[in-house]
């Protein structure tokens, strides 16, 4: 509404310099066709320009997940714990004992040779190998969903990085447009000054502009090199390039899921939701152990001596009388870790839904800003500045009024480009709170 105003005003001014008439006649005059002729200049809705071999989001997707250090490390540790497996199924090993008494050389009949071979193993029982695999296993299904969860956070990092750099490029390929066009229009207020038709005062108040916008640009350049370096940094770069480069689209895209939609396919796809989930099974199946490991294990041998040239055998079986230690406190600590695990579950279920409730508000309130630049603010801002500029050349308003018309375009770009980058950051954080991916 100020920008509309302030072009009824530029209009009217114009007008009146020009001896128009009528506000109406206005609305024809060489000011609105000039603004109509012109180019539309510095555009946020335009992709910037890529090199040759420039990387989209999926192609650094991809990268991320082949070769960056958090993932390939995570990996490692799913491959340990899978490992554990193997050792939760392994039975007791039996033992071999020889033994060798009153040996001496040569042997006599009052001291013969005497050895001993025994042979003994431990037999479990209460099911002890059964529940350690059961642990085992959802101890593996555990940590698999938390390295999916790796995978989902790590994503989200790329994406925003890769968001990040885009921006930084579209920002620097506008303020770099921004500062070309309006050293013409210095150039042209010079000659101006130097022919006298325009005064000192307003030709260095014209010139200092150009401060602003090559301050503009040179942080853009910083902007754009950080956000480049944070994204090959999460790809496994060991060394950032200059020449790495990205390309996408600056305009968001329109989501057609529903909440609730969303809100049951985090419920179903949810990494870190599962992973909570394989917790308690692994948290029973510890339960059920610790029970199982106060039951006594007997250990049952066999003997064979030989004594001269007397042979014998024999047996034993050892068990362990479970009078005081019956592993009272294990059984008590698995009990109540299950009940904390069950606890986390419904902690784990109520993140996601908040989860996905604040991306979805974040998303259809940047959505809307967006829109409204993409489809009103920018265009009218663009006829503002141009009308300006042209009544401005020819005398219809003054300086000051210019200035404000060029720094509500700049403006308009800069809110423009934000409501852009925050709509694409909350699409990110949709796809990662409801686990699948919602861009095209």
């Amino acid at each position: 509404m100020f920008a509309l105003v302030k072009t009824q005003a530029i209009l009217l001014a114009l007008g009146t310099a020009l001896l128009w008439p009528s506000v109406a006649m206005a609305q024809q005059s060489p000011a609105t066709q000039y603004a109509a002729g012109t180019s539309a200049g510095p555009d946020p809705r335009k992709p910037p320009q890529s090199r040759p071999g420039a990387y989209t989001l999926q192609q650094v997707i991809d990268m991320a997940q082949a070769k960056n250090p958090t993932l390939l490390a995570a990996d490692q540790n799913l491959r340990a714990v899978k490992a554990q497996e193997l050792q939760a199924g392994v039975r007791a090993n039996p033992y071999f004992t020889l033994n060798g008494n009153m040996i001496s050389y040569p042997a006599t009949a009052s001291n013969p040779y005497m050895y001993t071979a025994q042979f003994s193993r431990l037999f479990e029982r209460g099911e002890k190998r059964r529940w350690r695999l059961d642990d085992a296993r959802a101890t593996t299904a555990e940590t698999r969903a938390q390295l999916d969860d790796t995978v989902r956070q790590t994503l989200l990092t790329v994406k925003t990085a890769f968001t990040h750099m885009l921006i930084a490029k579209e920002a620097l390929e506008l303020s770099s447009a921004s500062l070309k066009d309006f050293q013409h229009e210095v150039e042209i207020a010079h000659d101006r000054y130097v022919a006298g038709d325009l005064g000192k005062l307003d030709y260095e108040r014209l010139d200092l502009q150009l401060g602003n916008l090559e301050s503009d640009e040179a942080n853009n350049q910083i902007n754009l090199r950080q956000a480049s370096d944070q994204l090959q940094t999460l790809l496994g770069v060991e060394t950032p390039s200059v020449d790495f480069d990205v390309a996408g689209d600056i305009i968001p895209p329109v989501l057609v899921q529903t909440q609730a939609a969303l809100v049951q396919a985090a419920l179903d796809n949810r990494p870190d939701y599962a992973a909570a989930k394989f917790a308690v099974s692994a948290a029973e199946a510890n339960a059920r152990l610790a029970v199982a490991n106060g039951k006594a294990d007997p250990t049952l041998e066999g003997e064979y001596d030989r004594n001269g040239h007397e042979n014998s055998a024999g047996f034993s079986v050892n068990i362990p009388l479970r009078i005081f230690d019956r592993n009272q406190g294990n059984k008590q600590t698995a009990q109540f870790q299950t009940a904390a695990s069950q606890l986390t579950v419904i902690a784990a279920k109520n993140q996601v839904v908040s989860d996905v409730d604040q991306a979805w508000v974040a998303y259809t309130q940047a959505k809307r800003l967006s829109d409204r630049f993409g489809q009103h603010y920018l265009d009218e801002s663009h006829d503002v500045l141009s009308i300006a500029q042209f009544a401005f050349e020819h005398g219809g308003i003054a300086l000051i009024d210019y200035l404000d018309a060029l720094r509500d375009a700049r403006s308009s770009n800069a809110d423009a480009l934000n409501a852009y980058q925050q709509t694409w950051l909350a699409i990110h954080q949709l796809s990662a709170s409801s686990a699948i991916n919602l861009t095209p």
